[in-house]
């Protein structure tokens, strides 16, 4: 029995499962992905909470490198080694990395894939870790932390992205313009859009993310001219984002002229007026969409909005086969 027992304590710990961790963020995949592609922006978030990245090289091409040294409270300093395998820009990043230990001794191996996903309201990313231990007796208590050191490292992330967006800590005084127009035809009668449009309970089948995604704080809508339209709700990331929007023209049921302020927290993002034009059609409706807006104060939209109306749309029509 003794025998059998000094065996199996010599026996290497199994490997644990991939780790897997997802993060919604409130900016374009652009943004994220760019977050990791220079080593100014990495060493503002590629460490836990209390660490902070002391040293950073970062070369994001195929075979180039990516190194970081974390150093941690009491002054110690953590390295992470690796080099990029692939790079399909704002869509997947593969990155095969390994920890040392203070000496440069290899502890374990973390082969990285990260996936960026456009959603509504921002962009999805997508971690999945694998690991392989060298030295099992010091790697194990570290990778079984990885799952609390990603969730406090993504946190930073999400600042970062927001500050690289202009969403958050920039005093500058800036407006950049931008519209779009969009269309979509729906087998379905006019009067029917128009109640999607313009019901407040038909609406919040489409008008909003999926559910699940955002806590809704406050809602209210009164479709008329100098009727009101306000939705403000909190993400799982803790940011609070508010749509508060007035009604200029209603003459149902072709038309909606509405101007609104978009906040993410405290901070104005943007003002914009948008235009609904219905047209009854042979076999169902044709919904054209037109926006202009005013994105303030350093705020990089980089056509999140666009790309957000048209998911939007997209839910509407799903919600008139319901």
């Amino acid at each position: 029995m003794a025998r059998s027992t000094d065996e199996e304590s010599e026996v290497a710990p199994i490997q644990p499962p991939p780790l897997r961790i997802s993060r919604k963020f409130h900016a374009r995949c652009e943004t994220v992905f760019k977050a990791w592609s220079t080593a100014e922006h990495v060493k503002a978030w590629f460490s836990p909470q209390t660490y902070s990245v002391a040293e950073a090289n970062v070369q994001m091409r195929v075979g180039g490198v990516f190194d970081v040294c974390m150093l941690s409270p009491s002054g110690e300093r953590h390295w992470m080694r690796g080099s990029f395998v692939e790079v399909t820009p704002h869509r997947r990043l593969v990155i095969d990395m390994h920890v040392t230990d203070q000496q440069g001794r290899r502890l374990f191996a973390a082969y990285t894939e990260v996936t960026f996903t456009q959603s509504v309201g921002g962009s999805l990313m997508d971690v999945v870790q694998t690991y392989s231990f060298d030295d099992p007796a010091m790697a194990a208590p570290m990778v079984a932390g990885a799952s609390e050191g990603w969730r406090t490292t993504l946190d930073k992330l999400g600042q970062e992205v927001l500050r690289m967006s202009g969403a958050v800590g920039t005093l500058v005084r800036s407006v950049v313009h931008a519209s779009f127009h969009l269309e979509r035809h729906y087998d379905a009668p006019i009067d029917r859009v128009w109640k999607a449009l313009t019901d407040e309970a038909a609406k919040q089948k489409w008008f909003g993310p999926p559910p699940g995604e955002l806590e809704l704080i406050e809602r209210s809508m009164d479709v008329r001219e100098g009727g009101r339209e306000v939705m403000r709700g909190r993400w799982k990331s803790g940011m609070v984002s508010s749509f508060d929007a007035i009604y200029h023209d209603v003459v149902a049921p072709e038309r909606l002229v509405y101007g609104y302020v978009m906040h993410l927290d405290d901070k104005k993002i943007s003002v914009s007026l948008a235009t609904m034009q219905l047209r009854s059609e042979a076999g169902g409706t044709t919904l054209m969409v037109t926006e202009q807006g005013a994105f303030l104060d350093g705020y990089d939209d980089a056509g999140a909005r666009e790309h957000g109306t048209g998911f939007l749309l997209d839910r509407l029509g799903a919600s008139l086969n319901e």
